[in-house]
């Protein structure tokens, strides 16, 4: 590395943002990248796979650190504890980055950031798990539920939880495909460039290009240092989707001039595909709860430069009188737990705790009580969610239908990684009588 030491304290800064300030993961690694565009691809990509790495395997971190260091990762200052944690990751994860070199970056980082003092202790917990990572003891196999969270860096009331639902097998290949490295998918702007023309586009630009059998206008991109130095990107060809994310504008089959509610929308990638899949007729109303999230939104329109579409600021638990049986197509896409996200948000798993879960389950259907009645008759409900939880889906889903008979339940998926080529995410499609 030709910055080494510059590289740790942003990764210091990121990882400290995240595990003691409670940003969000995404957002502060995103941060970072845009002030620092000047650092080469190379220097990009160590920050961004210690940071991701660290976060992922933080369980499995402290796990060996508590064998190894007499002081536990709890009682550390959150300094020096995540100095250790990004440092064991390299140790163990990353064979590019010398042993020595790892321990001695972190050792002078220590001393950098005012913990002299603490250098002969960070120093001698790295030196001690270096010499004897091959030596870890990892829970036995027999205990399921600890083995899991440890090796997969689960917290074990999730592993718990999905073992009601699931067997040992299938939950494992979850865990496993959260871990995977997978590449970046996108959805073409049908309206503006055909996919493979965009494949074209994108491959001329230095991107890895893979096309995607699922949906027509999807794509796996890789190999890219940043979506904003792309032309095609900010020429708003494309929009970075995930497949179970489209598969709700698939299931919504548009038609020519309805009109279209979606009332959770920002960012909103589910609402520009629906105003692309109208190829400029009918209208779609994308809302969200803050001024914060419709500028995002805002900003995503007049990058794709579609105007069969606007931005609302509207709270969905508040009942809007003016949209009563207004919508042909009302998307539902609510707030929830994002456990069937942890690949891309990887700190949502140290976030959520069963009572939010449990509270975001009564605020689904405060907000499907409400939003219901913007559904015209003979209209399309689309419920969904980016988790496994069956409280959040299937049991959400089966309330809703048992509470409003006026809707019936046409289908519902549950899409799992590992076994999709997707996210963990859920989507229902009701239609009013």
């Amino acid at each position: 590395m030709g910055n080494t030491v510059n590289d740790r304290e942003l990764i210091l800064e990121i990882l400290l943002a995240v595990t003691r300030d409670g940003e969000y993961s995404h957002i502060a690694l995103r941060n970072v990248l845009e002030n620092y565009q000047y650092l080469d691809k190379s220097e990009r990509a160590f920050i961004t796979r210690v940071t991701e790495g660290t976060l992922e395997r933080m369980i499995e971190l402290d796990y060996i650190i508590n064998q190894f260091s007499k002081t536990k990762v709890n009682k550390m200052k959150p300094v020096i504890r995540t100095i250790i944690r990004s440092a064991v990751y390299q140790l163990k994860y990353m064979d590019s980055v010398p042993d020595s070199a790892v321990c001695n970056e972190a050792v002078k980082l220590a001393g950098k950031r005012g913990f002299s003092g603490l250098k002969g202790f960070v120093n001698g917990v790295l030196r001690n798990i270096s010499r004897n990572l091959d030596n870890v003891k990892y829970p036995d196999k027999s205990d399921t539920v600890k083995w899991l969270s440890v090796m997969y860096s689960m917290p074990e009331w999730i592993i718990t939880e999905w073992l009601k639902n699931y067997d040992c097998e299938m939950v494992e290949k979850m865990l496993q495909a959260f871990l995977a490295e997978r590449p970046t998918t996108i959805r073409c702007n049908l309206s503006q460039i055909s996919r493979d023309e965009l494949a074209e586009e994108l491959k001329k630009e230095g991107v890895k290009v893979r096309l995607c059998d699922a949906v027509d206008s999807a794509l796996f991109i890789s190999g890219y240092d940043y979506l904003g130095a792309l032309e095609s990107f900010r020429a708003g060809h494309f929009q970075v989707q995930d497949i179970s994310s489209m598969e709700v504008a698939e299931w919504a089959d548009p038609k020519e001039d309805e009109y279209i509610i979606d009332v959770c929308a920002a960012p909103g990638g589910k609402s520009l595909h629906l105003a692309d899949k109208l190829t400029g007729k009918g209208h779609v109303e994308a809302r969200d709860l803050t001024p914060y999230k419709v500028d995002l939104i805002r900003d995503n329109i007049a990058r794709i430069g579609i105007d069969n579409i606007e931005a609302v600021c509207q709270d969905a638990t508040v009942y809007d009188e003016a949209s009563e049986k207004k919508a042909d197509i009302l998307i539902a896409d609510l707030p929830c737990s994002g456990l069937g996200v942890l690949g891309k948000k990887t700190d949502l798993k140290y976030k959520m705790n069963p009572d939010t879960q449990e509270e975001l389950v009564h605020l689904q259907r405060e907000i499907l009580s409400v939003v219901h009645r913007y559904v015209k008759s003979g209209g399309k409900l689309l419920y969904s969610t980016c988790t496994i939880h069956r409280a959040e889906n299937q049991e959400n889903a089966a309330w809703f239908a048992e509470q409003y008979p006026e809707f019936e339940l046409v289908r519902e998926r549950q899409f799992l990684p590992g076994v999709d080529d997707s996210d963990g995410f859920y989507i229902a499609e009701f239609v009013r009588k």
